[in-house]
């Protein structure tokens, strides 16, 4: 149902798109999360939003710091992650996931995940 790509090798500094593509059901109602997964580390929310064309409403973890950005084509049923101004840090597998809802600014990840996609930052 989710599939993840654009993943790749950049420099600091350089920016990247990750594409969840995601089956139609899940495109038009469901609220899609960004994950990612450093070596040795928990997996963590990146970003996340919401299913509603109306509101489009949007989280994301406090290192985002304004770098990424989350967006859904609904025609296109994929769910963008925007990643700018990348460091070394960043460097994780990304995974995108079928949420069940946003409450109260959290997302609450679903069962469903997409095979993820490697960014590879290097200083």
């Amino acid at each position: 149902q989710l599939q993840a790509s654009g993943g790749g090798s950049v420099q600091a500094g350089e920016s990247l798109r990750l594409s969840c593509v995601a089956s139609p059901e899940v495109s038009r109602i469901a609220p899609v999360g960004w994950y990612r997964q450093a070596p040795g580390k928990q997996r963590e929310l990146v970003a996340a939003i919401a299913g509603d064309s109306r509101t489009r409403r949007t989280v994301y973890a406090d290192f985002v710091n304004g770098r990424f950005t989350i967006s859904r084509d609904y025609a296109k049923n994929t769910v963008y992650l925007q990643l700018d101004r990348l460091t070394p840090e960043d460097t994780a597998v990304y995974s995108c996931n079928r949420g069940r809802t946003i409450q109260s600014g959290t997302y609450v990840p679903g069962v469903t995940w997409g095979r993820g996609t490697l960014v590879t930052v290097s200083s």
